[in-house]
């Protein structure tokens, strides 16, 4: 691609929205992570007992472990979240993009 083709692209507003879109949600989905992630190294470092607690009495699961699971299986949502919307809406822009300068 020739470098006036590229300048042309990437100075279009359009353009603009994506990029800003794109890195509006990804910040977004990274701080939730990095909220849920630290938000559990916190509980660890200051109150590790709880989550020593059983489940329910008598039951050998402790709170920590549906918490930990819960900790990557956030991942695995979030992730998914974030697909569904860069095959949807941001893919719709950059074809919309494309066919404007095809």
């Amino acid at each position: 691609m020739r470098q006036d083709s590229v300048d042309a692209i990437t100075a279009h507003p359009r353009y603009q929205e994506l990029i800003r879109a794109r890195k509006r949600f990804a910040l977004l989905l990274t701080a939730i992570m990095m909220l849920i992630y630290y938000g559990l190294i916190l509980v660890i470092a200051f109150a590790p007992d709880w989550l020593g607690v059983p489940v329910a009495p008598g039951m050998t699961m402790t709170v920590g472990i549906p918490i930990g699971i819960l900790v990557i299986l956030s991942a695995f949502i979030l992730t998914g979240i974030y697909v569904a919307r860069a095959n949807g809406q941001f893919d719709r822009l950059t074809k919309e993009i494309q066919e404007e300068f095809e």
